[in-house]
């Protein structure tokens, strides 16, 4: 069967498939499951940050109507694997952070196993617990290796000389403060355990990744991986807090356990999120920058401090994008961890480039003020020919193209270099620029199935879709890549019953999925050429990376900031970015997630911020009334904009992630625009008035 008319389907704009049934309220999200007799959870967490359980008292929580469990660490079961000890729930009375779960009840319904929740009694022995970072403590650690498994520190050269010799130079401490994900579904989970022999388990998770779901509580269980499935068609926003399994996903197979035959469902509340579901470190980063008087850059370093729980560690990258950025014969970058008293941090959207790329480009505006040196010009004029530290050829890098393409676009060369010169009634206007950049992962394990099913196609592949578009573009990918048009081919995802699929984490997921459904679609049209029989099926999985390129998405961010003259509120009306992110498979849901990350950015730069208080070791602002995300208000005109990059040597595709180098370089170019409006240089975010008021009274604009 030929379809000679057929036009291509990657890059069309083509609608989101499950566009209709999220708008009219039909998808079905892991806590919706229908689900015969199901019971409900709801957990009991720890009022310390350290110390341990030494009694509970459960009496009156039992004595509730419909209460049908209760589990202390005295009574709940003995799991299989302990290795993993965010995951160790209820396996002895130590408790390490203050949130931790010390108990869970089992209910007939929500209100009664929350109620129950709240009467259980739990006495502590306390013990001094630390949850402060700074960069000047003595007990910082260098961690093995850095997120994902990257080396934790690098040199080259001998950057105190240079920094000695240059003739300009920067060196300040930047700051990113902790930051929650908080997606609109919050973490949940349904589980039912099978009777039936050993038991089967049944888990619908609101997860990134259902096989590597699979796999960890196969561990934790002690069961063989196929007794386990997960289910998963759809996510309300994960932005990586849903990338590695949480407690959560334990808690509801162990209470299901407990009240055997029956499902039983668990929605973490948004206070819970805070302190079970992962966050990103605050991060404390002294960056140097030396330069020649034309603007070469002779000096790079990055030191970066952030934090890691006692139990699990965590070592958020944020020192990896200077190492590649910019060109130097000397640079140095570092990493620090502070073990401490406090939940364990993970994945936030674009871990590492995101918070680790706010410091060194805040430093080159900085080196550009000093320099007299338009930033755009300063950052093109230190393009490197082969990626730095390793010498590799870029497999495609168009850094210099976003910018000059977004300067254009902005209206860059009407700016007026000196800050606080430009006025709108009572507000002072400033611009600002930033680079961004995100490495092209693709991971080495993923497979797909193509089968005809009568006049149909179909590919089936364990993905996950977090509301990016993966239902829309595997469809799009499948149906060149096999031949036929778009909309004879469907799309299965979302559960381990599909082939093995990757964790969509690292903007890999489509670079990895896509390149495992073009194998299949080879595949199949070698055994079965034109005309396949109906039930006709074959495989394939993602084959090797060429290692010979350095491969990465770069991009280039312009805001403009409004700052009031007498109040110092700061308003961000324009965004503007440009990407090269390889071929774009579909321009809509591609212009969704960039847009989604600018917003995620500008929400960083303004607003975000965890307020951890060090006496108790408590987030006190853990809910969305204090925890303040951009609203609709705060996002004025956002523009996202794409250079056609061919990159033959990523994927058979061509592909790159986008979902995170949206939200890398934003708060950078908004700092950067603060300061051209008022001449305050903010260098911990977020950028909140009280940081530029004081300026403001004798300063610009009056």
């Amino acid at each position: 069967m030929t379809f000679p008319d057929e036009p291509e389907a990657v890059g069309r704009d083509l609608p989101r498939r499950d566009g209709a049934v999220k708008v009219l309220g039909t998808a079905t999200y892991a806590y919706e499951t229908p689900l015969t007799d199901a019971a409900y959870l709801h957990a009991v967490q720890a009022t310390i940050a350290r110390g341990r359980v030494t009694a509970v008292d459960t009496a009156a929580a039992e004595g509730l109507d419909g209460v049908l469990a209760v589990l202390t660490p005295g009574t709940a079961e003995r799991l299989a694997s302990t290795e993993d000890r965010e995951l160790a729930v209820l396996q002895d009375e130590e408790v390490a952070f203050r949130g931790q779960v010390v108990a869970l009840v089992v209910a007939d319904s929500s209100e009664v196993a929350r109620h129950a929740a709240a009467l259980v009694r739990v006495e502590y022995a306390q013990q001094a617990h630390d949850a402060e970072l700074r960069a000047d403590r003595e007990d910082l650690y260098a961690p093995g290796t850095v997120n994902p498994d990257l080396p934790t520190d690098t040199a080259e050269g001998d950057v105190d000389a240079a920094m000695a010799a240059a003739e300009v130079s920067v060196e300040q401490t930047y700051t990113t403060a902790m930051y929650h994900n908080n997606p609109m579904e919050p973490h949940a989970t349904a589980a039912l355990w099978d009777p039936v022999g050993d038991g089967f388990l049944t888990l619908w998770d609101s997860t990134q990744g259902v096989h590597p779901t699979r796999a960890a509580l196969a561990s934790v269980f002690g069961l063989d991986e196929e007794r386990v499935r997960v289910v998963c068609p759809y996510v309300g926003g994960g932005f990586g807090s849903k990338g590695q399994p949480h407690v959560n996903v334990v808690l509801a197979a162990m209470a299901a356990r407990a009240v055997p035959g029956r499902p039983v469902r668990l929605a973490l509340t948004r206070q819970q999120m805070f302190s079970l579901a992962g966050y990103r470190t605050p991060t404390i980063q002294r960056c140097r920058l030396g330069a020649d008087r034309d603007g070469r850059i002779t000096a790079i370093a990055v030191d970066a401090v952030g934090l890691t729980s006692r139990i699990k560690e965590f070592a958020e990258q944020s020192g990896v994008p200077a190492r590649m950025m910019y060109s130097s014969p000397n640079r140095r970058t570092t990493h620090r961890l502070a073990a401490l008293d406090v939940p364990v941090p993970s994945w936030m959207r674009a871990p590492g480039e995101c918070p680790g790329m706010f410091g060194p480009e805040v430093a080159m505006d900085e080196l550009a003020e000093r320099l007299g040196t338009d930033p755009v010009e300063l950052r093109i004029r230190n393009e490197p020919e082969v990626e730095p530290g390793s010498g590799k050829p870029f497999s495609s890098r168009n850094l210099v193209g976003c910018l000059q393409e977004g300067a254009v676009r902005f209206g860059w060369s009407e700016r007026d270099p000196r800050p606080g010169v430009r006025r709108r009634g009572d507000w002072l206007v400033g611009t600002g620029v930033a680079s961004s950049t995100y490495p092209v992962s693709r991971m080495p394990k993923s497979t797909a199935t193509i089968r005809r099913e009568g006049e149909r196609y179909v590919t089936e592949i364990g993905a996950a879709d977090l509301g990016t578009g993966t239902w829309t573009t595997l469809a799009q990918i499948a149906a060149d890549a096999l031949g036929v048009p778009v909309a004879l081919m469907d799309v299965r995802i979302g559960d381990t019953d599909y082939p093995m699929a990757s964790v969509a984490g690292g903007s890999s997921g489509m670079t990895t999925w896509g390149s495992a459904v073009v194998e299949a679609a080879g595949a199949f049209r070698a055994r079965y050429g034109s005309e396949p029989p109906d039930g006709a099926e074959a495989s394939g999985s993602v084959g090797p990376t060429d290692d010979r390129y350095a491969m990465h998405a770069f991009g280039a961010q312009f805001a403009e900031a409004h700052v009031h003259l007498d109040t110092g509120e700061v308003r961000v009306p324009r965004l503007l970015g440009v990407f090269a992110a390889g071929r774009i498979i579909n321009p809509r849901t591609a212009r969704s997630q960039f847009i989604g990350g600018m917003t995620m950015g500008l929400s960083m730069a303004l607003h975000e911020s965890s307020v951890l208080d060090p006496r108790t070791g408590h987030v006190v602002n853990h809910d969305l009334a204090d925890y303040h995300v951009a609203a609709n208000a705060d996002v004025g005109e956002i523009e996202a904009y794409w250079l056609a990059e061919h990159d033959p040597h990523v994927n058979a595709v061509g592909s790159k992630g986008i979902g995170e180098i949206g939200i890398v370089g934003t708060a950078a170019a908004v700092s950067n625009a603060v300061w051209h409006a008022c001449g305050v240089r903010v260098r911990d975010l977020p950028i909140t008035l009280d940081k530029v008021l004081h300026a403001l009274e004798d300063g610009p604009g009056r």
